[in-house]
């Protein structure tokens, strides 16, 4: 009785099935006059009061009943576009949408509807919108994303000398910064005063502090995903900017007309040359270069490779150099299956290096180290229907380390040649993310990631008497790896879940937890983050990182969507945070791994967020209130302290006016408390030594942070009607000339004279700051 009334259920539900038979629609959403794929553009069939959204590539899919639909395409900056469909069968359709507004007669691509921060599931999400980041002060004209990612509420700058920045109670290091999916290690020039993103060639930057998705990993605290743009498949296209410190060119055309193109950007500074011609010996610059090459064999097959260069260089006096920079190459194919499976598979390579070298007779040597990794993902979307969609994938990352080889430079030098051995690691991922509309209220997006990192060799392991002790160091015995053999490994799960609930019309509350896994560790020598860092993979004496972090937050928007409001409130819980001993040897240390120590962190905080975004005077305040706190067996008396990016008042403002069509000004404004430091109190004297006496970690606050920049954007009045298109942009960074302290250090207490005061053992702190007040003048072109 039961198996018939079964089979009966099953026949039923099939004839239902076969009676509601459905279609499905796809395809590509571009623009018109340069062919770039657009992202988050909006698909909606308002009969059937159901839609999609264009994912990063472009790309949207929609499954529905048979029938005859209006299709609407919308998307904020371009004209609306609807189109009559019967749909009887599938149907592949690519739409090309017209711009509205122009800006120096471009528009700039935004993924951004006017209500996204309301409506969408992702919460702890910030994407920049190019358009309005070009209205603010651009520090010598070169507008600079991570400047303005570091204006944003749970988002705390490093300080003056880096573009590292700290999210949510997190380490610089803990941060993800991905460009063109390869990953950047270190995204400063010139000490801070630029970032490695040219803005000529970015498409779309999305910053994730929380709710990070499961197709993400690899780090503790946030991911910056900045893409670059394909390149102008329609007209050959230069622009570029000549200013006061760098200048700039970016060239993008067809290679085969609306098949495949190209764009190359190039910058570089040249204070060297100024330098030079005032015959100063102290010579410093960058160089940066972007290019990429995209073509489409049919509408099912589409094919990109990227490649990024950039360097600084410093040499004073011919006696003392360094250099690093970054270097990354993405090859990726995108593939339709069919009208509901897409495909993304990527082959990526990075290698970070940097290198010192002193020139003398005696103490004369060049250390060269560097970080090397292969990657291969895979990445599908399955769109199930207008309410589901699934997202799975796999990912392969092989690492090299190479902590530093030092060999002499001159005959003479007492430095032998030494090279710290390599360090290998594999890192494989595996997740699936499932997002599901249960009701026009209520979307879930449910995720799991399964990370396996193996520490591998070729690699030989000490073994301690005692592993934590760093003074009196004593090995017991060497354990050796050959090549590609286990050292160890870890398996971690990471799961991911996100809530949004509408409340009412122009308003959301979002809840969303997820967990992280961080294998590489940053070994840090100070605590402002420069580039001559190194990092060692989780293995024998060091276990993987994790954060569990939640969320939970309240959006809405007024008076038609003109004002933005957000609150936010995080709580977040990191095992096996990384640290070293107090006074620990860090520099080319062949023991290092007795200087190791493991313990918990944690960290909690309110955002609130007011963005005005429309209208001629536009802009945004941001406020957060945060804490971070660590505790570390055999640091600090094992007592907890602040971390060194604990601030607890962070307060920004950033503000555009569009007083004409000829005339932009634009200001910003940031605030912080101190953040924490460690000094040295004094000195003792034992046996002919006499080693610093330290305060507790981080037992003292620097003084607080406040900058203000301004900026005047004149675009002359015959733009209109001339293929060249010119730009004046005139700043000024730190307007009232605040001396904010890059760091401080302690020496004997001395008088004016430089005699020592005293007993010789007091000490004095002095502090260093780097940035004056500083004017430029940058022209922007395009024809």
């Amino acid at each position: 009785m039961i198996k018939n009334f079964l089979v009966l259920i099953f026949i039923l539900y099939a004839t239902v099935l076969w009676s509601q038979e459905k279609v499905t629609l796809n395809g590509y959403v571009k623009d018109v006059d340069n062919g770039e794929e657009l992202i988050g553009v909006t698909v909606y069939i308002p009969e059937l009061k159901a839609g999609a959204v264009t994912n990063a590539y472009g790309f949207y899919s929609i499954t529905v009943p048979k029938g005859t639909y209006e299709v609407q395409y919308s998307y904020l900056g371009y004209k609306f576009q609807s189109v009559k469909m019967e749909m009887s069968q599938n149907i592949a359709h690519n739409v090309e949408l017209k711009t509205e507004a122009t800006v120096i007669e471009e528009v700039v691509v935004t993924d951004k509807r006017i209500d996204e921060n309301v409506v969408s599931l992702q919460m702890s999400k910030n994407t920049l919108d190019l358009n309005q980041v070009r209205k603010l002060p651009a520090l010598f004209g070169e507008v600079d994303i991570l400047k303005n990612i570091q204006m944003l509420p749970g988002v705390i700058t490093a300080g003056e000398g880096t573009s590292s920045f700290y999210v949510r109670g997190g380490s610089a290091d803990q941060n993800l910064i991905l460009n063109d999916e390869a990953p950047i290690y270190d995204p400063s020039h010139l000490f801070g005063l630029f970032s490695v993103f040219n803005a000529d060639v970015i498409k779309d930057s999305e910053l994730y502090k929380g709710g990070i998705p499961a197709r993400f990993g690899g780090r503790l605290s946030s991911i910056l995903e900045v893409r670059t743009k394909d390149g102008n498949n329609k007209k050959l296209n230069v622009a570029g900017g000549i200013g006061s410190m760098a200048s700039r060119v970016m060239v993008e055309g067809p290679i085969i007309k609306e098949k495949s193109s190209f764009i190359i950007s190039a910058r570089r500074s040249y204070i060297d040359l100024f330098l030079k011609a005032a015959d100063q010996d102290n010579l410093v610059h960058f160089y940066d270069i972007n290019a990429k090459v995209n073509w489409k064999t049919n509408n099912k097959n589409r094919f990109f490779a990227a490649f990024y260069a950039g360097r600084d260089v410093f040499n004073f006096s011919d006696e003392f150099g360094f250099a690093w920079g970054n270097r990354t190459g993405t090859f990726r194919w995108n593939h339709l299956f069919n009208e509901r499976l897409f495909s993304n598979t990527s082959l990526i390579v990075s290698n970070f290096d940097y290198k010192l070298e002193l020139e003398d007779p005696v103490q004369g040597f060049k250390w060269l180290s560097n970080l090397q990794e292969v990657s291969i993902k895979n990445d599908l979307s399955y769109f199930i229907n207008t309410n589901h969609e699934l997202t799975f994938g796999y990912h392969i990352t092989g690492r090299r380390f190479s902590p530093g080889r030092i060999t002499p430079n001159s005959e003479g030098s007492f430095f032998k040649e030494v090279e710290l051995q390599h360090m290998y690691a594999l890192d494989h991922a595996f997740y699936i993310s499932d997002q599901y509309n249960i009701s026009d209220k209520l979307s879930l997006d449910v995720g799991l990631r399964l990370s396996i990192f193996q520490n591998v060799g070729k690699s030989d392991v000490y073994l301690y008497e005692d592993p934590k002790d760093n003074i009196n160091i004593t090995r017991t015995d060497t354990i050796h790896y050959g090549a590609w053999r286990n050292i160890k490994t870890y398996i971690n799960l990471e799961p991911r879940a996100g809530l949004r609930y509408m409340i009412a019309e122009g308003q959301s509350a979002k809840i969303s937890y997820n967990r992280m896994v961080q294998n590489t560790h940053l070994i840090a020598a100070g605590t402002v983050p420069v580039p001559f860092n190194t990092w060692n993979p989780s293995g024998y004496y060091l276990e993987p990182q994790l954060a569990d972090q939640v969320a939970v937050g309240y959006f809405r928007n007024f008076e038609n969507n003109k004002y933005e409001f957000s609150a936010e409130a995080y709580y977040k819980d990191i095992k096996n945070v990384t640290d070293f001993a107090d006074n620990a040897d860090i520099f080319f240390n062949e023991d290092l791994s007795t200087e190791f120590r493991q313990g918990k962190a944690w960290a909690y905080g309110i955002e609130l967020m007011v963005n005005k975004t429309q209208g001629k005077l536009t802009g945004s305040v941001g406020y957060t209130l945060s804490k971070a706190m660590r505790k570390i067996p055999g640091v600090n008396l094992d007592k907890s302290f602040a971390a060194n990016y604990d601030r607890r008042h962070v307060a920004n403002i950033q503000a555009a006016y569009d007083m004409n069509d000829r005339w932009t000004f634009g200001a910003t404004f940031t605030f912080s408390s101190g953040r924490p430091i460690t000094l040295p109190t004094g000195k003792f004297e034992y046996q002919n030594y006499q080693p610093d006496v330290i305060s507790e970690r981080n037992g003292y606050r620097l003084p607080a942070f406040h900058r203000l920049d301004l900026s005047a954007t004149y675009t002359p009045k015959k733009n209109a009607n001339r293929r060249w298109k010119g730009q004046w942009v005139f700043s000024v960074y730190n307007a009232y000339n605040r001396k904010n302290p890059f760091t401080i250090y302690t020496r004997i207490t001395k008088n004016d004279d430089g005699d020592t005061i005293g007993d010789g053992y007091t000490k004095e702190a002095r502090m260093i700051y780097l940035f004056p007040i500083l004017p430029s003048v940058t022209y922007n072109f395009k024809f």
